[in-house]
């Protein structure tokens, strides 16, 4: 029993020992079993870094092949561009020889042509010493040439005043008298003439020679000379007796022009007015006489070598400051075109409607002499070619209207004024640095500053003629509209205030010799006169033209102008002033 506990003792001895064996396999296997965990997750972490090392060894091995097919491709690029600069070189080794061939031509060329500039320099030198002498010539020519511009201005000082005096010698006042050809259209206004004649049977629509002969009254030019200045009308009546009274009266003005007188002719004689007006003086041509005399013909005339005094004048104002711009001046000019119509004034040149609404009224400035009308068209001219488009303008805007005188007569009063502003700014020199003339500005010689405004009124008088003969037909049994006859009337009184303004010019001028003051003069009996007062009161140089019809039977008319224009021409006024600043 005690063996048998002993064993059982030795028994659970061993199996204590056995069971803190198999603790400590237990505790080691679980030791082991954390180490076995640990190994295998440093086992995975080392498969992870190896897989990242393989990843990142793959793209170097990717990222080196590429790389390897750059350089490949850059060796092969590299390759073609040293062919291609073998080539170059070869060429350029080429063209090395070939220049060299040609710098050897150069250098041979070099040194004739060191050879050619030592002959030149040689030359230079004989040519300098010429330039100077010319230089030297030059400054002498200049000189000469500044006192011949300055003996121009002095000459150009002379002949102005001369001209104003030659002007002054021939009147302020001037009367030219224009008798116009018998026309065939006078036969077929006035059938009556071709019945008249005692020569021919059968009225001729056109006028035969037959009837021009006997339509036309006995006018002659007794004066000889070539500057025609007489003139005689040979009237017939009947006395009581019955026996044939004949009558002669004569004339004498400033000129006579016959009916075979050319526009030009005509001109010539007036051209010499253009000159005052650009010289700084007013200057007044107005057309007088009865319908169908030949008074627009004389002003405006047609085209070509018809142009009448108008476009004549302007183009001969063009001309002249086109000619003066070389004598130092410059000139602006203006244009204004009115008419007076039943003691209205008209705008020919107003924009929009054909009649003008606008209430002008004339303003004179007793300080510069110069007359203005309010509101109206004033156009800056730059040629005689748009004068024209303006004439024709106002042409086509005139009041006219058929009458027993004319077919197509003139109701109104025309006038035409230029307006000139000159200066003289000096004359250009020809030096190439310029001198310093009087005005203190480079380039100009001799500018003095003067200015002077001068005006050209071309005025187309409406016709002049007794009522009984004038006035237009009417509808009923031939009466007068009395449109028509208020418009004679109107006429007749302005042209009467023209005469009693002359007269009293006369009377004023006559008072003033003996000493006396002058008389009134009615300047304001109608706006012909009271516009045209600074040109008949002195301050102008005026010229009238008397327009005379030669047909017998405006034979009364005739005279009557005639006379009018003869107490014209015995007028004596003041001396003509230039407006100038």
């Amino acid at each position: 029993m005690a063996s048998e506990r002993n064993k059982v003792a030795a028994l659970q001895a061993n199996h204590a020992q056995l069971s803190r064996d198999l603790a400590a396999a237990r505790t080691q296997e679980l030791n082991h079993r954390r180490e076995l965990v640990g190994f295998s997750d440093e086992v995975d972490a080392l498969k992870k870094k190896h897989a990242k090392e393989v990843m990142d060894l793959e793209m170097d091995v990717k990222k080196r092949d590429r790389e390897l097919r750059e350089v490949k491709e850059d060796l092969a690029l590299a390759r073609g561009d040293l062919e291609r600069e073998r080539e170059v070189v070869g060429g350029l080794k080429n063209t090395l020889n070939q220049q060299s061939t040609a710098h050897m031509a150069l250098e041979a060329q070099v040194q004739a042509m060191q050879a050619q500039n030592s002959l030149l320099q040689n030359q230079n030198d004989d040519f300098a010493h010429t330039v100077a002498e010319y230089q030297l010539q030059l400054e002498s020519n200049e000189k000469k040439i500044a006192e011949l511009k300055n003996e121009i201005l002095e000459s150009e000082i002379v002949r102005r005043k001369l001209h104003n005096m030659v002007q002054e010698l021939k009147g302020n006042i001037r009367v030219f008298c224009r008798v116009r050809p018998v026309l065939s259209s006078d036969f077929i206004n006035n059938p009556a003439l071709s019945s008249s004649s005692p020569l021919s049977s059968t009225p001729s629509p056109t006028g035969s020679p037959e009837d021009i002969a006997s339509a036309a009254a006995q006018i002659s030019f007794p004066d000889a000379s070539e500057t025609k200045k007489q003139i005689t009308l040979t009237s017939f009546s009947e006395s009581a007796t019955g026996q044939e009274r004949r009558e002669t009266h004569s004339f004498t003005f400033d000129r006579v022009f016959a009916p075979d007188a050319t526009q030009s002719e005509v001109f010539e004689e007036i051209s010499l007015l253009a000159q005052s007006c650009m010289d700084g003086y007013n200057v007044c041509i107005f057309a007088y006489g009865q319908t169908g005399s030949g008074k627009s013909f004389t002003m405006e005339g047609a085209q070509g070598p018809l142009a009448g005094m108008i476009p004549r004048a302007v183009e001969q104002v063009f001309r002249v400051a086109a000619e003066m711009k070389s004598k130092g001046w410059e000139y602006t000019i203006e244009g204004q075109f009115l008419e007076i119509y039943n003691e209205t004034i008209n705008d020919l040149l107003a924009r929009g409607a054909l009649n003008d609404k606008k209430k002008h009224e004339i303003k004179h400035d007793p300080k510069t002499g110069a007359t203005r009308v309010t509101d109206i068209t004033v156009v800056p001219l730059r040629s005689a070619s748009q004068v024209q488009s303006l004439l024709a303008l106002a042409h086509s805007r005139r009041s006219v209207a058929a009458t027993l005188m004319n077919e197509r007569s003139s109701r109104s009063h025309s006038i035409f004024t230029l307006r000139i502003a000159g200066v003289h700014v000096g004359l250009s020199s020809s030096s190439p640095s310029g001198s310093v003339g009087e005005n203190g500005k480079h380039g100009l010689v001799g500018g003095t500053g003067e200015r002077c405004n001068g005006c050209l009124n071309l005025v187309d008088l409406a016709g002049s003629e007794r009522l009984n003969v004038s006035f237009a037909s009417g509808p009923g049994a031939g009466l007068p509209d009395k449109e028509r006859v208020k418009e004679t009337q109107n006429i007749n009184k302005s042209l009467s205030a023209l005469g009693d303004v002359i007269a009293a010019l006369g009377e004023s001028g006559k008072a003033d010799k003996g000493g006396e003051k002058g008389g009134h003069v009615p300047y304001r009996n109608s706006k012909l006169t009271y516009l045209l007062q600074n040109s008949l009161s002195g301050n102008s140089k005026t010229l009238m033209f008397l327009n005379l019809s030669p047909l017998r039977v405006h034979m009364n008319e005739s005279l009557t102008s005639l006379r009018f224009a003869t107490k014209v021409n015995n007028t004596h006024v003041g001396t003509a002033k230039k407006r100038s600043s």
